[in-house]
């Protein structure tokens, strides 16, 4: 088993790859949900409504939690170790991991040239004609190109959303047929941000080890070549959004993720806390962070992962650019020993290779922290 997956993400790499060979998916007719808006703007068709205790109308009452979702200043961790910011802005990061699993970063040193650069070529690609967007398809059983990832049956509900995902890195996880020739410098702007994300996600991954007290170049020494890839999502307005979800509920299956939200961006995206769903008001220059499964197995369940979604508006269109960073497909994940204790913290995910598990993320629909199970030891 562990050397066919291994073929497998060697021959197409796994950022492409679901369980069923893509002849045998049936996923019916998919609308693309900017060409509905403008041919029936205030038709919303069956396969979007969702059942009623699942609707994006379920926006937290709690609303004053917002205000809590933690904000962790990089320029203070940049500081020398032993500084008063740095050990406050340490445990602020400690603590977001461990009770939120998502922060917003500010003074995170990436140029805002970079940031508006990239979120130009993405709306203009996502404003093509539809036939241009067509030369990148999302084929079923994918995760890269143009359409609707996840999807497996032709009587699955979708989002309310079109997407443009793309391998990044390393090489042998791209498509270059995927990489658009339009607009002018796409690949370029993308080329540029990735690097600045890879470089702010292995900056956050020392800071993350020294918070649980481990060498600061654990998580990069453990990944070996690690993996980066970029989604786009675009949500238009919705003549009901009270009906539909821009994006289903899920945890991520990378160690981080990026979540850049375009400027005057309405709220869309919400996370699961204390059975409450929470909206994240965007905050001008931050960058969004979240906890992947990746580390909530490596520090065994201390750093967890979050459920979370998009919701949409009547309004305004919202769009986001996602970059998800994980560990070489060859690594094996496990709880790290020294996070592990037989009698106070016994161990909670067994071992597997981060490919297998990745090849099993793809080749499921988005439902919750469902994919966690995988890595689950069960009583």
């Amino acid at each position: 088993r562990k050397q066919k997956t291994n073929k497998i993400l060697t021959e197409f790499a796994c950022f492409n790859m679901a369980h069923l060979p893509i002849s045998s998916i049936r996923v019916g007719k998919i609308d693309d949900v900017q060409e509905l808006i403008k041919s029936k703007p205030n038709t919303v068709p069956e396969r979007f409504i969702r059942e009623a205790n699942e609707r994006g109308v379920l926006v937290s009452h709690k609303t004053h939690l917002h205000h809590h979702i933690p904000v962790v200043d990089l320029s203070k961790l940049s500081k020398p170790h032993t500084d008063d910011d740095f050990l406050f802005e340490i445990l602020k990061l400690s603590q977001a991991c461990e009770d939120w699993g998502f922060f917003q970063v500010i003074n995170h040193g990436i140029e805002v040239g970079v940031v508006e650069d990239i979120e130009k070529v993405a709306k203009e690609f996502f404003e093509m004609p539809l036939e241009e967007k067509k030369k990148y398809p999302m084929e079923p059983g994918t995760v890269q190109g143009y359409g609707q990832a996840f999807i497996f049956s032709e009587d699955q509900k979708l989002d309310w959303c079109n997407m443009f995902a793309l391998g990044v890195h390393p090489p042998s996880i791209r498509n270059p047929k995927l990489w658009p020739s339009k607009p002018a410098r796409f690949s370029e702007n993308l080329e540029g941000y990735s690097k600045e994300i890879r470089k702010l996600c292995k900056r956050l991954l020392k800071y993350i080890a020294i918070s649980l007290d481990l060498k600061e170049e654990r998580f990069e020494e453990m990944f070996g070549e690690a993996v980066q890839a970029v989604r786009m999502n675009y949500y238009p307005p919705c003549s009901r959004p009270d009906l539909v979800m821009g994006l289903s509920p899920h945890s991520d299956g990378s160690a981080l993720t990026v979540l850049q939200q375009s400027k005057n961006s309405r709220v869309g995206l919400q996370i699961l806390k204390d059975n409450t769903w929470v909206p994240v008001l965007p905050l001008p220059n931050a960058l969004v962070i979240n906890i992947g499964d990746t580390i909530e197995v490596l520090t065994n369940g201390k750093y967890k992962s979050v459920e979370h979604r998009a919701v949409t508006n009547r309004e305004r269109e919202r769009l986001t650019i996602v970059t998800f960073y994980a560990p070489n497909y060859e690594v094996k994940i496990e709880p790290m020993g020294e996070l592990v204790d037989d009698e106070t913290n016994p161990c909670k995910y067994r071992s597997y290779n981060h490919g297998d598990y990745s090849y099993h993320y793809v080749s499921n629909k988005l439902q919750g922290k469902k994919s966690l199970d995988f890595a689950k030891i069960l009583n």
